[in-house]
């Protein structure tokens, strides 16, 4: 079948994103579902669990950078994963988010594929976006008809990310990441850059001068801070002075950033970030490194397929 793009409506097998409602006959094929990334407004470590995790409060933003996601349902019943991959399948969180929802309907199979902008090991959740598309396109094309809350649930065994994703809204994070709460910030855009190294989470995380009692916060402190978070960036990243200390480029990139305001990596890196009120603004003009991007995006209210989950 030739693959009609989801941005258009169309009266086949193919569904728009942005109105699932219109068409009620069962649909076969999904493409193009939109996987955005993510950025953390600030992310504290606020102490460990007996097993060794680490605590946090973090405010997470969606943001206008996107993968893309093909779902090709299969009538045998496999799941196959296409596209970016270059790792074991069963390694892979778009085929472990499939396998989770086949285990409710075991005759279905969809082939997935993967079409990559957002950079792995850079802090800004694609991985765990893409996941949370999969789990969110797999439950509205098999018909499964679980809630947002319920998807959620299965997001927590595939990463501590995805729940965010399917939550899919500004939001105010704590635990692991999987206590969600919303949250309104102010309209921002925000440049990015990808100083073109992946950065282990686990090594980050494992560093033993990292800060790991930073006090706690309430969303009601966050309020004000929040709708003047381009003018005083609140908070800190603390997990940005070790990440910093061992790979160069992230340090490189802060400095190639601060003239144009207060920057600020994201999760544990790579890619760091200004916040601007600008919204029209093009990506700063700054040259850079072989191998390194940037990107001018704006902040979302929600995930583009918000209408798919209730």
């Amino acid at each position: 079948m030739e693959k009609d793009r989801i941005t258009k409506n169309t009266s086949g097998d193919n569904m728009t994103f942005q109105d699932p409602s219109r068409n009620t006959l069962k649909l076969k094929n999904y493409f193009d579902l939109p996987a955005p990334a993510k950025i953390n407004l600030f992310l504290h470590i606020v102490g460990r669990t007996d097993n060794g995790y680490h605590l946090l409060q973090s405010v997470f933003q969606l943001v206008s950078l996107f993968d893309y996601i093909d779902l090709e349902e299969l009538s045998d019943g496999k799941i196959e994963r296409a596209g970016d991959i270059n790792w074991s399948v069963e390694s892979d969180l778009c085929w472990k988010a499939a396998k989770l929802l086949q285990e409710k309907c075991p005759d279905k199979g969809v082939r997935i594929t993967v079409r990559k902008n957002i950079p792995d090991g850079a802090g800004l959740g694609g991985g765990s976006s893409d996941a949370a598309t999969v789990l969110i396109g797999l439950n509205q094309m098999w018909g499964l008809g679980l809630t947002r809350q319920e998807l959620c649930g299965l997001g927590v065994s595939l990463g501590a990310d995805v729940p965010f994703f399917v939550f899919g809204q500004t939001a105010f994070a704590e635990g692991i990441g999987e206590v969600l709460q919303p949250v309104e910030t102010e309209e921002m855009q925000f440049q990015i850059i990808f100083p073109g190294v992946r950065v282990s989470t686990a090594e980050i995380f494992n560093h033993p001068d990292l800060t790991r009692n930073t006090n706690l916060c309430t969303i009601a402190n966050l309020k004000q801070q929040l709708h003047n978070f381009v003018q005083s960036p609140w908070g800190r990243n603390d997990l940005e002075t070790v990440a910093r200390s061992l790979y160069a480029p992230i340090e490189q990139a802060v400095k190639l950033l601060t003239p144009f305001g207060n920057p600020r990596m994201s999760g544990s890196g790579s890619a760091v970030y200004v916040a601007e009120k600008n919204l029209d603004k093009k990506s700063v003009k700054i040259p850079l490194p072989e191998n390194w991007r940037q990107w001018a995006v704006k902040g979302l209210k929600k995930h583009p397929l918000w209408s798919w989950t209730c």
